[in-house]
Parts: C-alpha cells; sequence; structure tokens
C-alpha cells in the first residue's frame, strides 16, 4: 500500500470540503447583505411614501379648513391611517443612525405641520408656510441621507434649479411676503 498516494488524496479531499464549505459561507453571507440592504431601502421608501400621503391629506384638509368638524382629529386620523407609526418604527429597527436621526427629524416636522393644520391654518396662511417650509426642507435632507448611505450621487437644490431644499424660492406666498415677488 502507497502511503503518500491514500495521503494526497484524502488531503485533496480535505481541501476540496474546506472550499466548498467557505465558498458556500461567503455565497450566504453576501446574500444576507445584500437582504439587509434591500430591507433597510424598502423601510426608507415605506417612510417617505407615508410621509408623502401625510403631506398631501394634511394639505387637502388645510385647503379645505373652513368647513366644519374636528380638525384636530382629523388631522391625527391622517397620520395614523396612512401608516406613518408603523413605517418609523421599521425605520428605526432598520436604518443606521444618520438616516434615522434624519427620519425622525423630518417626522418632527410632519408632526408641527398636522399641529398648525390642526388649529386650523389655511393653504395661504402664514402658519401654515411657517411649518410647511421646515418640514420640505425636512424631507430633501431625508432624501439626501438615504442617498449617501446608499452611495448614490449627491443631491443639491441647484440640480433643481432651486436656491434651497425648503421651497421659499419657489413659493409665490413667501416670496410676496418678503418683497420679492
Amino acid at each position: 500500500m502507497d502511503w503518500g498516494t491514500l495521503v494526497a488524496t484524502a488531503s485533496g479531499a480535505v481541501i476540496a470540503i474546506a472550499g466548498t464549505v467557505l465558498a458556500d459561507h461567503l455565497r450566504g453571507r453576501r446574500d444576507d447583505d445584500r437582504g439587509h440592504v434591500q430591507r433597510r431601502r424598502d423601510a426608507y421608501i415605506a417612510f417617505i411614501v407615508a410621509a408623502g400621503v401625510c403631506h398631501t391629506r394634511l394639505r387637502q384638509i388645510a385647503l379645505n379648513s373652513s368647513g366644519t368638524g374636528d380638525l384636530d382629529a382629523a388631522s391625527r386620523a391622517v397620520l395614523a391611517d396612512a401608516g406613518i407609526y408603523d413605517v418609523r418604527e421599521r425605520l428605526f429597527i432598520d436604518a443606521t443612525a444618520t438616516v434615522a436621526g434624519a427620519g425622525q427629524a423630518m417626522f418632527e416636522r410632519l408632526r408641527a405641520l398636522r399641529h398648525v393644520v390642526a388649529t386650523g391654518a389655511g393653504l395661504s396662511s402664514a402658519a401654515f408656510h411657517d411649518a410647511y417650509h421646515p418640514y420640505l426642507d425636512a424631507v430633501w435632507r431625508y432624501r439626501a441621507a438615504v442617498r449617501a448611505e446608499l452611495e448614490a450621487t449627491a443631491l443639491s437644490p441647484m440640480d433643481f434649479g432651486w436656491d434651497s431644499w425648503d421651497g421659499n424660492d419657489r413659493c409665490p406666498l413667501c416670496r410676496s411676503a418678503s418683497g420679492d415677488a
């Protein structure tokens, strides 16, 4: 019996098995990482979509604020019905600290806008715009944080021909109030 052939065959088998196990482990890790990135991306999108739904519905309430009804209850229902609280929790679980912080800032600005709408402020009121423009700025800062995390090219207001993210430069009411119109 040739021991050299037996040792070489056994060594080759151990190396082949170890290589297969290592390759499978690395493939599983890569798949897990891809799944985690996709889960984050899904949470980021779900959060901004829910905030967008809230924003649209709050604007509708502000447009019709002269009507009767409990504006506080209606504006609170907007946030609950859009599912913003649920997706915010997903954001806190899956997001990096930077994106979660930007999301929380955006959420706080959305709640400030909700509060102003609940008081009966109409779309053309100074109170509405005082809450709306900081919210809009926070939305764009959230988007910028997400893009930075996902390693996408950064955006700036100038990419859109704007002066700032908050929209004051594009708002006819705010420009006329400041004498820029």
